[in-house]
């Protein structure tokens, strides 16, 4: 149904979509989730009518089904009786919230799938308005209609390549995770490359009503900036990332925005970026309203292990010391968490600077320490030994044992070598990743499901390049893909046979367009993408896919978070290709938990509850339950006694626990895995919680794009 039909629909049926208006003031009947993350970033509500007593009468209200596959990471955001959310492809759709009907959709004019992690809402009580990322596009759309909003920006968007680096056209951002509301100014970071050339990673901050530029802030620092020092002379000009493509989260009564920042390129070495490189890696609070830097604190120095704030921290306020402190809780992809006093940056729990080894790589000279907390203690393993691979079957601990023993062990921060592989522990995926955190005010308890698994990371000189095709390849793909082009199946798929899968044309449109996490390489000439076409579907192959790899999955090529850019790289290393530690048949090669759910009080760093989170269903069947799984996507908790998360990704199972002892006590199963961050709102005096379920990432399944709904009949 066209979007004009669908309001016409509307209107007919409810009389006036001013019964669907986002004013300032709702109903009493209505509590809402009116952003990312819910308030402060604590996925949390007050909403007790699903209580632990009654949870297991839960079913199905509604279900909203894109049509469209690709996967879901959205968390819807719910205002009066509307609910704002994305669909796989080019859509942002608004939906009735008591009844799933379609009120209007937008789609954009942009070919490819377009992921998006959820939009952004502003009203001054008298317009509304939904500020939805596509590509490098950010759209202004008015509320009630879907219609972009002619004055702002070009035709009702503003295009995030202008501004950062020129020539702009041949940028590469995306705005995956929605941007934050701060008065009359929206806050956006962006997904950039994680190989050279990238732009640089600005938090900049657009008039909401306009969209014009009002302040920005340089990640990558220029002369006369604080943190200038830390880079080489002149890096700004063409050092790349250190970017926020996880989202930011703004206390509104200090007028702070709390970014946390990724990795610069390229992520496995960093010759051409000696020093700490600030503000990489980084939570940094921002004057709201203007950009001026309060304090920062950086997780990572000289990132060589795409160590990202994964995650918007959440506020909270706790009590340390026998006084309340309004606090900030920051996790990450290496599973530790940090907690600041969220005015000036002063940890709660004492940070150390840790020794670590240094490098052998020539040209690379690593931090000779590292900051990490004293509490709380990690939520996930933090080195892998023998004695902690996997022990699923003595077939496969003798391999993982046999594979441990040709590369180089340990735990953190353990520098990638040459031409040998090193185990990196917790991978890659995390730790925490996307989805974010749960906070429960009322107790000062932080929720968090983690990734437990080991991954692979090396680098090799670069034989000499047969072809341009084989040059852009090495330089662009074989950091996600591998030297071999195989990748790390199914969610970084191999490119054997791609050919027999998709056409020329079809391939060259993945890579103009992008797909799914793999975004579009705007800096290549129509010659170098020709030229990739030919060298993945004319060159000699060189290795077999390794084992359980489903061929159809090359149809969707997969990248890490902001990949792409350009054919010129002149970096003297490239990687063996990063992937995941796996046995034979394709779990992982060290032993479980291989995914947890903790909870964790941040008055005293302490841990209330640990868990095992997902399964595998095949391994349940014959006597392996409890091993843990791949999870992404955060937990909502509520005032009734509930934590409510979906997340893993192989039992497609969406999962209430009680949030005071961690015991399972409600499940269902979805249409496909819930990787995304559930909503809870209430209409009309009757409680939801929704959640997108769409697949994808590390699973076999099919993935799709629906959304779901439940509360009491």
């Amino acid at each position: 149904m066209g979007k004009f039909r669908a309001a016409a629909l509307v209107l007919f049926v409810f009389g006036s979509l001013t019964a669907y208006g986002a004013g300032p003031s709702q109903p009493e009947t209505t509590q809402d989730w009116p952003a990312y993350g819910g308030h402060d970033g604590t996925h949390y509500s007050t909403l007790s009518q699903i209580n632990r007593d009654n949870v297991k009468n839960l079913k199905v209200a509604w279900t909203y089904d894109t049509g469209e596959k690709g996967g879901l990471e959205a968390s819807p955001i719910i205002v009066g009786k509307v609910l704002y959310t994305c669909t796989p492809g080019r859509s942002v759709i608004a939906l009735d919230a008591a009844t799933g009907k379609l009120i209007w959709r937008f789609q954009s004019d942009l070919l490819g799938r377009v992921l998006s992690r959820g939009v952004s809402y502003w009203t001054d009580g008298h317009n509304s308005r939904i500020f939805a990322g596509a590509r490098n596009y950010l759209y202004a759309l008015d509320a009630a209609t879907g219609k972009p909003v002619p004055g702002f920006g070009e035709n009702g968007r503003i295009d995030l390549r202008k501004g950062l680096r020129e020539p702009y056209q041949a940028q590469s951002v995306e705005l995956t995770s929605p941007g934050s509301i701060y008065k009359d100014l929206i806050i956006v970071g962006g997904a950039n490359p994680e190989t050279h050339p990238a732009p640089p990673g600005d938090v900049r901050a657009f008039d909401v009503h306009t969209g014009a530029l009002r302040w920005t802030f340089h990640t990558i620092p220029r002369p006369g900036e604080f943190g200038y020092d830390t880079w080489p002379k002149d890096a700004w000009k063409k050092a790349g990332a250190a970017n926020n493509w996880a989202g930011m989260t703004v206390d509104t009564t200090r007028g702070i925005v709390y970014v946390p920042t990724g990795s610069a390129v390229f992520d496995f070495y960093g010759g051409d970026r000696v020093g700490n490189d600030l503000f990489a890696d980084s939570l940094i609070a921002l004057d709201a309203e203007t950009g001026r830097r309060i304090w920062h604190f950086q997780g990572v120095h000289h990132d060589l292990w795409d160590r990202d704030f994964p995650a918007p921290p959440a506020l909270l306020t706790v009590t340390r010391d026998g006084r309340r402190v309004d606090a900030i809780a920051q996790t990450t992809k290496s599973g530790l968490l940090y907690v600041f006093d969220r005015a000036n940056g002063m940890p709660l729990f004492p940070v150390e600077e840790s020794a670590f080894p240094a490098s052998t790589v020539p040209g690379e000279v690593t931090s000779p320490t590292q900051p990490l907390p004293t509490a709380p203690a990690p939520y996930t393993q933090q080195s892998t030994t023998e004695d902690t691979l996997t022990n699923r079957t003595p077939e496969a601990h003798a391999w993982a044992v046999k594979q441990f023993k040709a590369m180089i062990g340990g735990g953190q921060f353990i520098p990638p070598s040459v031409d040998k592989l090193t185990i990196d522990m917790p991978g890659f995926a995390g730790g925490g990743e996307w989805g974010g955190v749960a906070v429960d005010p009322s107790t000062g308890v932080l929720y968090v499901n983690a990734n437990d698994t080991a991954w692979l990371v090396g680098l090799t000189v670069p034989p000499p390049p047969g072809s341009l095709g084989e040059r852009v390849y090495q330089n662009q793909c074989s950091g996600c893909h591998g030297m071999n082009r195989a990748g790390s199946p199914p969610a970084i798929p191999a490119l054997w046979g791609i050919e027999g899968i998709l056409t020329e044309q079809e391939i060259a449109g993945i890579i103009r367009q992008g797909r799914g996490r793999m975004p579009p390489f705007n800096s290549l000439s129509d010659a170098e993408v020709q030229a990739v076409v030919r060298y993945l579907t004319k060159a000699p192959q060189q290795q077999q896919p390794r084992a359980r790899v489903n061929p159809k999955a090359a149809a969707e090529p997969v990248a890490a978070e902001g990949a792409g850019g350009h054919g010129d790289d002149d970096m003297p290393y490239k990687t063996i290709g990063f992937r995941r530690f796996t046995d034979p048949e394709g779990y992982p090669a060290t032993a479980p938990p291989w995914g947890t759910l903790s909870a964790i009080d941040l008055n005293t760093g302490k841990y209330v509850w640990k868990i095992p989170f997902g399964e595998y269903p095949e391994l349940v069947a014959k006597g392996m339950a409890d091993t843990g799984s791949d999870n992404y996507g955060g937990p909502v908790v509520t005032d009734g006694g509930l934590l409510f998360i979906g997340a893993s990704v192989f039992d497609q199972k969406f999962h209430a626990y009680d949030k005071t002892t961690g015991k399972l006590l409600w499940e269902t199963q979805l249409p496909f895995s819930g990787l995304a961050t559930p909503s809870t709102y209430m209409v009309n005096g009757k409680q939801y919680i929704v959640i997108a379920a769409g697949g994808g990432q590390s699973s076999r399944k099919p993935s799709g794009g629906v959304y779901v709904a439940y509360a009491l009949p």
